[in-house]
């Protein structure tokens, strides 16, 4: 059991490092949704999908190339060092570009200049640490990388709460303080925070780039970009998947009510992070140790293991937040008018699901170097989003957008699975999977469409559930904790 000790272990810490700033940028929901109007807080979300698009791009699939290469090479400092070099190179050149041009940004996606500028320098600096913190976590540094991922969310947060609530309150007290605010200034005031806990970031971890040897490998490089390119196309395919719907849905509804119908959409949205804090820390964790035992005889074995504990984890997660969807909508969303988003909840968090497992079982051509099969089904996932939700959102609204993620992440994972067979077999357990799955998806419509969250029906169905995964899995769970 050493091997899924080391496995747990890091995926925990790598999970505190999604979860602890997550829960505490969860802060930043209430906080908004307090001070900004839905119509507002959709023009945030709106500008948050496209940092999703822009940050894939400029990482164009380089970081899962560092991690293939890293395990792979011989010289694994002229990995380091090539890598660092084309995304120092890269990112110097866009931000040049960008800023150029953000006149022309601004008017072609409607985003005031002044925004464009904040995003532009923000973009440069979360593109200059995707080496460093890939290093920390092909070396097994999941502490360093854990305190720098969470101190980089509670100076944001602490900006955020400073400048937008205590700010207007100590000018009156503290006359140089009159510098800093300006009136409507609450969307500039959220950039600057994610700006300048971005710099401190970088500065953090500066000692890389102080420590390398600035070498440049073209073959390697070219190497590296043949393998990254099917994960940079997965990449843009995914954030259509992620993010498009906030923007679709901006432009498909009727200016008035367009970036009101985003902003209950995307707080409502906020409620299904719990199982993408799962799924982000368990891949954050796993990724590495899949490319590293590859090469053992029990690997297929030991993947499809790893993947049941996934989904018998990720569905007791998705059953929970149903049951308790109510006291956390009072939580995170304080302002009712919020609240009409409600019932995509239930759909965001299987949808979400399903990316977790879709995740879990990618292993196959990532290990196999067959990572055009990521960016096909990627690709197809986007597809059937755009489909979906162009068909969807004029009739449904965010309804609508929330059936596309679903029907995009589902299928998705059908694909990976499928082609996976024919092209590196992995034993699944799907008799306790599909069973996990099917089961946990009855009990969240009982609970949730049928019986409207009476606590009388869905506490127990909630403990019901969770006898059966401690039935099934209590020999393993046992030893794993135990050790």
């Amino acid at each position: 059991m050493g091997i899924f000790q080391k496995l747990f272990k890091q995926t925990f810490i790598y999970g505190l490092a999604t979860v602890l700033p997550r829960m505490l940028s969860f802060l930043l929901v209430p906080l908004y949704t307090n001070l900004l109007p839905t119509d507002e807080y959709g023009k945030v979300s709106i500008i948050f999908s496209y940092f999703v698009l822009f940050n894939v791009i400029l990482a164009y699939g380089m970081e899962t190339a560092f991690f293939r290469f890293y395990n792979k090479e011989s010289n694994k400092d002229t990995v380091v060092s090539t890598s660092t070099i084309s995304l120092l190179l890269s990112s110097v050149v866009f931000f040049i570009g960008a800023l150029l041009c953000r006149d022309q940004i601004a008017a072609l996606i409607d985003i005031r200049v002044d925004y464009i500028v904040l995003v532009i320098w923000i973009l440069l600096l979360d593109a200059l640490v995707i080496i460093p913190f890939a290093w920390l976590r092909a070396n097994e540094r999941p502490i360093r990388y854990s305190i720098i991922k969470i101190s980089n969310v509670a100076i944001n947060l602490g900006l955020n709460v400073f400048l937008l609530v205590y700010l207007v309150k100590l000018t009156d007290t503290i006359t140089i303080l009159d510098i800093l605010y300006i009136d409507d200034f609450e969307i500039n005031y959220i950039f600057i925070s994610n700006l300048v806990a971005s710099g401190f970031t970088l500065l953090l971890l500066v000692p890389f780039y102080t420590k390398i040897t600035y070498r440049f490998d073209k073959e390697l490089w070219k190497k590296m970009m043949k393998y990254a390119f099917p994960v940079l196309i997965a990449g843009v395919a995914y954030s259509i998947n992620e993010t498009f719907d906030r923007i679709l849905l901006s432009h498909l509804l009727p200016e008035d009510v367009a970036e009101h119908m985003v902003g209950v959409y995307s707080a409502c949205y906020k409620i299904a992070l719990f199982m993408t804090l799962f799924a982000t820390g368990f891949r954050l964790g796993i990724e590495p140790f899949f490319f590293n035992y590859s090469n053992n005889k029990n690997a297929p074995e030991t993947y499809a293991r790893i993947t049941k504990y996934f989904v018998a984890f990720g569905t007791f997660i998705l059953l929970a937040v149903i049951v308790l969807v109510h006291p956390l909508k009072q939580l995170i969303i304080r302002d009712e008018s919020y609240w009409v988003a409600i019932k995509i909840v239930p759909m965001i968090l299987l949808a979400n699901l399903c990316l977790g497992i879709y995740h879990n079982l990618s292993v196959w051509y990532k290990i196999t170097d067959r990572t055009r099969f990521g960016a096909y089904i990627s690709v197809v996932g986007a597809i059937i989003t755009l489909i979906l939700n162009f068909l969807l959102i004029p009739k449904y609204t965010y309804l609508g957008s929330a059936i596309a993620t679903l029907g995009a992440y589902g299928s998705m994972m059908i694909l990976s699975w499928y082609f996976g067979r024919k092209y590196y077999p992995i034993p699944y357990d799907l008799k306790k999977i599909g069973a996990y799955l099917v089961v946990s998806i009855i009990f969240s419509v009982l609970s949730f469409y049928v019986f409207e969250s009476n606590y009388m029906i869905s506490i127990p169905l909630l403990c019901g559930f969770l006898v059966i995964l401690y039935a099934f899995e209590r020999k393993e769970l046992k030893q794993i904790l135990k050790k």
